[in-house]
């Protein structure tokens, strides 16, 4: 046994500008990219958002499109592409959550055209090089360092209008990037310090989201634990947890958010003896002993669903979405066997709060 750390951290390239009406700063952020021409992307939701973004641009705005929805369907990618292509685009601005900032990504797979994103829910997906693409049913995903975004403005007053209850789910699904990056296989103790810190930043700003959803401070708080949970799922791998959720959003099209908010506490005590020290963190900085259960008990006692039969899902999918899952597993720090998967999405489905 080795009484020394060892192990390989390489940082990669951020700009971050974070901040109340740090939206003010876009223009600047687009010079510095060398862009020209913006095509600014949002599903039609935020639609008149991105309109106020296309008007700000004036010349600079070649085009809007808002037809991002989730998992990233291969038809709206390709029409995205070809809208991108047709308006000449330099860069695209990505305006919205993780449905939005993925069409983005899938742009920036197959050209040189930058991203630079305006998140406005806690998924944090800008932080990352992973991208995703639903086929066929099956969403494929991937970790190219093009999809990245090169800019990334985080504004807190662009958050105010996300409804508490998505708010929640949201900030869950950002904990779950921390949560597997602090047992992935390539864990550091850097990204383990920015996970701890980010789950604790959402574990404070969630509950005040949820008493006061106008407040800046606790907005900010989510907003910037998203940001580091983000950055941990971008630097190093994922486990059972993502590839559960995969599975159940690209096949049976659940809600992605909601059902991170769903999986993630099963997700954390089927791993719980193999990662024990990984555990403790998690718990620490939600302020609860259990891991498993602090997560279970912030959706339960903020609204958030706690089962994937609130989600849509049926007991026959149950079968269906063990193969697929067992079938490409990820790495995880306990064996995955299709067996106790299937326990495992029982147990998510029934909603049990786990021991």
């Amino acid at each position: 046994m080795k009484d020394t750390l060892e192990f390989l951290y390489q940082a990669a390239p951020a700009r971050v500008v974070f901040g109340a009406g740090s939206l003010q700063h876009l223009e600047r952020e687009i010079s510095l990219l060398g862009a020209q021409r913006a095509l600014v992307l949002s599903t039609p939701g935020h639609r008149a958002g991105a309109e106020a973004i296309i008007a700000r641009l004036g010349q600079r705005g070649a085009g809007l499109f808002d037809r991002a929805v989730m998992h990233v369907p291969i038809e709206t990618a390709r029409a995205a592409r070809e809208m991108a292509r047709a308006c000449h685009a330099d860069c695209a601005i990505a305006f919205g959550g993780g449905s939005t900032i993925g069409l983005g990504k899938a742009i920036a797979l197959e050209s040189d055209i930058p991203i630079l994103a305006i998140p406005t829910t806690y998924a944090g997906s800008e932080m990352t090089p992973i991208y995703g693409v639903t086929e066929d049913g099956i969403k494929r995903t991937g970790s190219d360092q093009r999809v990245r975004p090169k800019a990334v403005i985080y504004d807190p007053e662009l958050t105010v209008s996300l409804p508490v209850g998505l708010s929640v789910t949201s900030g869950i699904n950002a904990i779950a990037h921390a949560a597997e990056g602090l047992y992935a296989s390539n864990a550091n103790p850097i990204m383990s310090l920015m996970a701890e810190e980010g789950i604790g930043a959402l574990a404070r700003g969630l509950p005040g989201i949820h008493a006061a959803p106008d407040s800046i401070a606790a907005r900010g708080d989510a907003m910037y634990g998203a940001w580091l949970c983000g950055t941990v799922l971008g630097n190093v791998g994922m486990a059972l947890h993502h590839k559960l959720c995969h599975t159940l959003g690209g096949s049976f099209n659940l809600p992605h958010a909601e059902t991170h908010t769903v999986v993630l506490p099963h997700a954390l005590a089927f791993n719980a003896a193999a990662a024990p020290e990984a555990m403790r963190r998690i718990a620490r900085a939600l302020g609860t002993d259990s891991a498993a259960g602090g997560v279970y008990d912030l959706a339960l006692r903020h609204g958030a669903p706690t089962s994937l039969a609130e989600l849509g899902m049926t007991p026959a999918d149950l079968d269906r979405a063990a193969d697929i899952a067992s079938a490409n597993p990820y790495w995880n720090p306990r064996p995955v066997t299709r067996a106790a998967l299937r326990e495992l999405l029982q147990d998510a489905f029934d909603g049990r709060r786990p021991a």
